[in-house]
């Protein structure tokens, strides 16, 4: 079964799209939501947060929420890079898995898990092939105590989504991913592991994932050449 505030946001959605709530309408307090549903106030927030996130409602201050409509584009599901590590079986990509273990956490992974500078975090680091060429590198980030009792550690491709593994051994549960992508040159590492001329940019992008209180869980970071990539994405123009 979905989590609460999930349920949530599929019957208020329910609602927008049969006109019980229809666009310019004020939506429902939250205190109006908690009696009616009788969920706990971090639910609602969480479930609000979701459908403005996607453009269902809009907010305006000391007004309220107020429906905007389905969005024109709710059922397009963009590419994004890390979403699919974390929800595709490691056995799903060719690849090889070339680290794996506790080792201190750079600076930008640190910052996006909350976690002081230089402090330890698990690593797990696989080499993507695509056409039997090296074609992304991908690191899970996550704490050691996240870690700990999961096959993560193992040395062998995990046959489910990272995503699922951590939800079955840890009860954890993915909200939603703030991604960053950046760009920065290879180090010689990196240039030899994917094949690729040192003069030759990198797109990093990182996915700090999040559970529905915001608190930081997985952070997963994933290196493309960027004469063998380019990134799409498809939003709503509001």
């Amino acid at each position: 079964m979905p989590p609460k505030y999930a349920q949530l946001v599929q019957a208020l959605q329910r609602r927008i799209e049969s006109g019980t709530y229809p666009p310019g309408s004020l939506l429902p307090s939250e205190h109006q939501l908690i009696q009616e549903f009788d969920v706990s106030r971090p639910t609602v927030v969480a479930a609000l947060r979701v459908l403005r996130e996607q453009g269902w409602i809009e907010s305006q201050q000391g007004k309220g929420r107020f429906v905007r409509g389905r969005p024109a584009m709710a059922s397009v599901e963009p590419n994004r890079p890390g979403q699919a590590y974390l929800t595709n079986p490691e056995t799903d990509a060719p690849g090889e898995l070339v680290e794996v273990g506790a080792v201190a956490t750079p600076n930008r992974v640190a910052a996006l898990l909350e976690m002081p500078p230089k402090s330890k975090a698990f690593l797990r680091r696989r080499l993507v092939a695509r056409h039997r060429e090296p074609s992304e590198l991908v690191s899970v980030w996550l704490p050691l105590e996240l870690s700990e009792g999961t096959d993560l550690t193992s040395g062998d491709p995990l046959p489910q989504g990272i995503r699922e593994h951590l939800r079955s051994r840890k009860g954890t549960r993915f909200d939603h991913i703030v991604e960053q992508i950046t760009a920065r040159m290879p180090s010689a590492d990196e240039a030899k592991q994917l094949g690729m001329p040192k003069s030759v940019p990198l797109l990093v992008v990182f996915g700090a994932v999040r559970d529905a209180s915001g608190r930081p869980l997985v952070v997963v970071e994933v290196l493309l050449p960027a004469d063998r990539h380019e990134l799409e994405d498809v939003y709503p123009i509001g």
